[in-house]
């Protein structure tokens, strides 16, 4: 007898239940044998604490320089990664492959102890030297009768008459020191040697006592002490001036002054005596050296330069009070120093680095303390010794390097820890998820 053919409705239900009794089993088995989801993170942890590989830190890859001590999640929102021992090359710098080197270009330079070269160009002015100004005063009450310089500014010679005046004490004087001329007596000469004293008291030179007339109303002429200027002219002809009254200033030109404006950075190697070598404009081709006499106790307001008279020799008098000029400073050479040149410098805002190659593609960060600076190479005061190896080109793209990685943070604090992920929220993050 033949069997009757399984319907199609029954073989397609023994089919579906067969499948969903592979699945539930399959399910049930492998919650057996898989850890609790709760404990991954902590087992990964401990595992890795525990094996051959060293954890330094926990990192959120989109902020690489925020560390944490331990794993979860970032105030981003995203799943740390740990930082091991082993990795990224030496602690205190970065290692970059050597042909990634040739590609950026990077070019180093020899750290030199040298003198650093320290001539100092600054403006000047050339103004009177006011050591050779001459005052002419009038040193009895008395009449300007004559003036033979009428306009300031004029040029007068040595013993060059420069005004009469009348004077009544001068005369009576005069008159005195006459009647005793030819006194034979003792007491008559000494009576003469005292008029003599007198008129000498009065103003007047043995010049002008020779020269003088007799009677009243005679003029007495005043004469230049020295060749040069009359600066200052206050009197005019037919004038009543007083005792001790300001006739006129002489200013000689055999020397002059020049007031050069120096930056404070550079006051501070100048001294008295430091020589100096001029150029002026008016007179191209000539140099006139000169040395500094001494720095004016006194800063500007406004550029906050301080002044350095200085004194030159003029005995052709080309040099004129109110030309402007150009001071070349050649202070005395101080002692070899540390120099690096000024392209290898890094300045952050709060501190100066350089970075150093020490070879097979390893570099590091070191900061500097920087001094005076010249001739394209800046003076190290503290953080290089010479003979180091600095980075001159290519030297930001490492510094970003070192950035990422962590060395320009132990460079700028050696001490710091790693924060816990649950104390350094970023701000206007949430933590883990929660508003």
């Amino acid at each position: 007898m033949k069997r009757a053919p399984m319907k199609p409705t029954l073989m397609i239900f023994a089919g579906v239940l067969l499948a969903a009794v592979l699945l539930v089993i399959g399910y049930f088995g492998g919650r057996r044998h898989a850890p609790p989801a709760s404990a991954s993170t902590g087992s990964a942890a401990s595992a890795t604490d525990t094996g051959e590989r060293k954890v330094l830190y926990w990192y959120d890859t989109m902020v690489p320089q925020q560390h944490f001590a331990k794993p979860g999640l970032s105030p981003m929102g995203m799943q740390m990664v740990p930082k091991y021992a082993d990795d990224g090359g030496p602690k205190d710098g970065v290692q970059i492959d050597p042909t990634t080197v040739q590609n950026l270009g990077v070019r180093t330079a020899l750290v030199e102890r040298r003198v650093l070269a320290s001539v100092i160009r600054v403006p000047g002015t050339i103004t009177w030297d006011l050591r050779q100004a001459s005052t002419i005063s009038a040193r009895v009450d008395a009449v300007i009768s004559k003036l033979d310089v009428r306009a300031p500014y004029t040029v007068v010679a040595a013993g060059a008459p420069l005004a009469q005046l009348l004077a009544p004490q001068w005369n009576s004087a005069l008159a005195e020191y006459r009647a005793l001329e030819h006194a034979q007596s003792a007491d008559a000469r000494e009576l003469r040697s005292a008029a003599r004293e007198r008129l000498q008291v009065l103003g007047l030179t043995p010049a002008d006592i020779q020269s003088s007339r007799r009677g009243t109303g005679a003029a007495i002429t005043l004469h230049a002490p020295q060749a040069g200027v009359v600066t200052t002219l206050d009197v005019r002809e037919g004038q009543r001036v007083t005792a001790g009254q300001t006739l006129m200033t002489v200013n000689g030109l055999s020397t002059v002054w020049i007031e050069a404006a120096l930056p404070q950075a550079a006051a501070g190697t100048v001294r008295r005596g430091t020589p100096v070598v001029v150029t002026v404009d008016a007179l191209p081709g000539r140099s006139f050296p000169g040395t500094v006499e001494t720095l004016l106790p006194d800063v500007d307001a406004v550029t906050r330069t301080q002044r350095a008279r200085i004194v030159l020799d003029n005995p052709d008098g080309a040099l004129s009070p109110g030309m402007f000029a150009t001071v070349q400073l050649n202070p005395t050479p101080d002692a070899a120093v540390p120099v690096v040149p000024d392209d290898a410098l890094i300045a952050t805002g709060t501190h100066t680095r350089v970075i150093l190659a020490e070879g097979d593609g390893h570099f590091r960060a070191v900061s500097v303390r920087i001094g005076r600076a010249a001739g394209g190479y800046t003076e190290i005061l503290d953080g290089l010794a010479g003979g180091e190896k600095v980075v001159v080109s290519g030297q930001f793209l490492i510094d970003s390097e070192a950035s990422l990685s962590g060395a320009l943070e132990r460079l700028n604090d050696t001490t710091a820890k790693p924060v816990p992920a649950a104390s350094a929220p970023m701000p206007g993050m949430p933590m883990g998820g929660k508003p």
